[in-house]
C-alpha cells in the first residue's frame, strides 16, 4: 500500500500465533540496529483470529547466485545472531516453525501440525525418515548451549542483494530461539534454495556454509559441528516427510541419496 506521504508499506495478514509478537520485536530491534531488513510499523495486532502487521517496503535487489559461494550468507546470518536482542527479554517465541521444531514439546517424533496443518506422525512413509528424525531429536535434546535468536528460513529466496551487498532479509515470522549451532545448521542445509521445488543445499554446500561461519565467528567443538549437521538434517527430513505424505517428491528423492553422509557428519552413523 502507499501512504498519504507516498511511503510504500507492506500489510501482512496471517493466522494468529502468540509467537509473532516476539518475531516483530526482533525485526524492529534489528532494523533499528541497522541490520538490512524492513522496519515494522507499530506492533502486530490480533483481529478476529488473524495477525495483522505492517512494515516499510524494501523493493529491488536480486537473489545472489549460490554458485558464487556460501560465505556472504553465513556472514549475514552471523551478523543477525550478534545483533539480535537477548532471548530472555522477549515474549514467547514458541512453538518454533515446524520445519525447525526439533525442539517441540510433544512426545511424538514430529510436531502435531506441519506448516500445512497436517500431522506427519499419522503419515506412512519410508521408515528411515522417522528413525533418523528420532535420532536427530535425541542428539539435539541432549546438546547444551545457550539459546540465541536467529532466522529459521534462511533460503536464498528470502534474501535480496545488490551485488555482494545485502539489501534486505525477509520472512521475519521465521524467527527462532535455539542454540547457535542449530540455527547455523538449519541455514546451512537450505541456504542455496532459490524457490524452485526441491531447492536445498548439497552436502558440499552445507559444509561450505558451516566452514565459512566458523572462519568468520570462531571455531567450534566437534559437538557443536555435530549439532549443526543434525539440525540441518532435521529440516531436510521434515521436507522429505512432507513429500512422502504426497506420494513422493524432489526433497524425498534428494535426501535419500544424501542421508548416510549427513548422518555421518552429525555423528549418528559409523
Amino acid at each position: 500500500m502507499r501512504l498519504a506521504n507516498r511511503q510504500e508499506v507492506v500489510i501482512k495478514i496471517r493466522p494468529w500465533q502468540d509467537r509473532l509478537r516476539a518475531c516483530v520485536a526482533v525485526q524492529r530491534h534489528l532494523a533499528m540496529a541497522g541490520y538490512p531488513c524492513p522496519a515494522p510499523l507499530g506492533n502486530v495486532d490480533r483481529v478476529d483470529g488473524w495477525a495483522v502487521s505492517a512494515e516499510f517496503l524494501i523493493g529491488g535487489g536480486k537473489q545472489r547466485d549460490p554458485d558464487r559461494g556460501a560465505g556472504p550468507y553465513a556472514t549475514l546470518l552471523g551478523r543477525l545472531i550478534a545483533a539480535a536482542p537477548e532471548v530472555a527479554g522477549l515474549p514467547t517465541r514458541l512453538p518454533s516453525p515446524p520445519w525447525t521444531a526439533w525442539d517441540h514439546s510433544a512426545a511424538t517424533t514430529w510436531p502435531e501440525r506441519d506448516d500445512r496443518g497436517t500431522n506427519l506422525n499419522l503419515v506412512d512413509g519410508p521408515s528411515w525418515i522417522d528413525d533418523s528424525a528420532r535420532h536427530v531429536r535425541d542428539l539435539l535434546s541432549a546438546y547444551e548451549a545457550p539459546l540465541r535468536l536467529g532466522h529459521g528460513d534462511w533460503e536464498s529466496q528470502n534474501i535480496r542483494w545488490i551485488g555482494d551487498d545485502p539489501l534486505a532479509v525477509h520472512d521475519w515470522d521465521s524467527v527462532i530461539a535455539q542454540p547457535e549451532a542449530a540455527i547455523v545448521g538449519l541455514a546451512a542445509a537450505v541456504w542455496a534454495a532459490e524457490g524452485s521445488p526441491g531447492g536445498a543445499a548439497t552436502v558440499a554446500q552445507t559444509k561450505q556454509f558451516i566452514d565459512a561461519y566458523q572462519t568468520a565467528f570462531g571455531d567450534w567443538s566437534g559437538q557443536d559441528r555435530a549439532a549443526a549437521w543434525a539440525a540441518g538434517l532435521w529440516v531436510r527430513l521434515f521436507n522429505a516427510k512432507k513429500d512422502a505424505s504426497e506420494g513422493g517428491g524432489p526433497q524425498l528423492d534428494r535426501l535419500r541419496y544424501e542421508l548416510d553422509e549427513r548422518l555421518y557428519r552429525a555423528g549418528l552413523a559409523d
